[in-house]
Parts: structure tokens; C-alpha cells; sequence
């Protein structure tokens, strides 16, 4: 069955809910995640929450009614946030290139796909529906280095990594989108060091 990718805006989510949790449990309960039933539950609280942060949008993808994917994300503020992982993300880049790569860019948050979903595109035309208004093509997003087949997604996608390896245990990257204006700096960089 072929599944339909919309955006979604804050006011449908309800309507999803209960399939986007599914599709977050499942997604995230494997490697490197090990996420539990318990914190799928508590996505979908905070998923409300995030609903209503400056330039919230969503992507989702139905086959037969039945969520298969979802996408979410948001404006960065302009202030960067300290909470969740940003504090590291702002250690690994330093604050000049924190404002100037991520600041007002859109924040790709959370992608998941269903593992009976998987190698049908589906992680990709997320991503693409999510991201396809960029503001001047701006857009990021932060993951594991661990999440394997995610990172081969974004990279197929043309996403890069930000040679800045962020701290803590989680072994988190982050990724600047193919038309971010920031990208051929980054790029630049990394080249450098090599």
C-alpha cells in the first residue's frame, strides 16, 4: 500500500496522536535509543507542548489510515536553549557558530518511520515535506552517531555532518541541511582539520 506524506499543522495533531506514539515506540525502542513504552507516552505530552513553539510544523505519513511516519520541527530561537542537549551542542560549536548556523534556522526535532515502514522512502519524503520551507534553506537537525541507518538517510538526503563532535555520552552530531547557507563554512572547516 502506497502512503500519502502531508503536512500536518498544530491543530491536526490530535488526530494522529495515537498513531505518532506508536510510530515513536517502535522507532525508538531499538539501538541506540532504548527507549521504553513509558517514554513514548511521554513524547506525545511532549509533542503538545512543542505544537506550540514559533514555526512549529509537521509531516506525516498514513497508508490506509494508519500512521507509518512522522516528522516535527520548529524555528530555533534566536536565544539559543541551554536545556535537553543544546548546552552541548553550543560547547561543541561555540557560541559565535551556534548563532550564526543555527539561530532562526529550522530544527528538524524527532523523524521516525515504522520498521515495517522502512526502505520505501519514507524517512526521506519526511524530511523533505518537513524542511521544504526553510527559511533561505536553514534547517538542521542532532542525532547519534550511533543511529546508523538515520545518518545514511540524511546523508543520501544531503545532509553533512558538522565536524564538531558534540560531548556527553550520547555521541550526538549535528547536521546542517543541503541548502543551508552555512553549509560550504562547515564543510570548509572540517576539510581543514582533515
Amino acid at each position: 500500500m502506497t502512503a500519502e506524506v502531508r503536512t500536518v499543522g498544530a491543530g491536526e495533531l490530535n488526530r494522529y496522536a495515537e498513531g505518532i506514539r506508536d510510530v515513536y515506540a517502535r522507532a525508538f525502542a531499538a539501538p541506540p535509543w532504548n527507549e521504553d513504552p513509558a517514554q513514548a507516552d511521554s513524547y506525545g505530552e511532549r509533542l503538545a507542548r512543542d505544537a506550540l513553539r514559533p514555526g512549529f510544523t509537521a509531516a506525516v505519513a498514513t497508508a490506509g489510515g494508519t500512521v507509518t511516519g512522522f516528522a516535527t520541527a520548529w524555528t530555533t530561537p534566536e536565544v539559543f536553549p541551554a536545556d535537553r542537549s543544546y548546552g552541548q551542542v553550543t560547547e561543541a560549536l561555540g557560541p559565535v557558530r551556534t548563532r550564526a548556523w543555527l539561530c532562526g534556522a529550522l530544527e528538524v526535532n524527532e523523524l521516525a518511520v515504522a520498521p515495517r515502514a522502512h526502505g520505501r522512502g519514507l524517512g526521506a519524503a519526511l524530511l523533505h515535506t518537513v524542511t521544504g520551507a526553510a527559511p533561505d534553506g536553514r534547517c538542521w537537525l542532532l542525532t547519534s552517531v550511533r543511529a546508523e541507518p538515520a545518518l545514511r538517510l540524511y546523508e543520501r538526503a544531503g545532509w553533512r555532518r558538522v565536524d564538531a563532535p558534540v560531548p556527553g555520552a550520547a555521541a550526538l552530531v549535528v547536521l546542517l541541511g543541503p541548502r543551508h547557507p552555512r553549509r560550504a563554512e562547515a564543510e570548509a572547516e572540517a576539510e581543514a582539520k582533515g
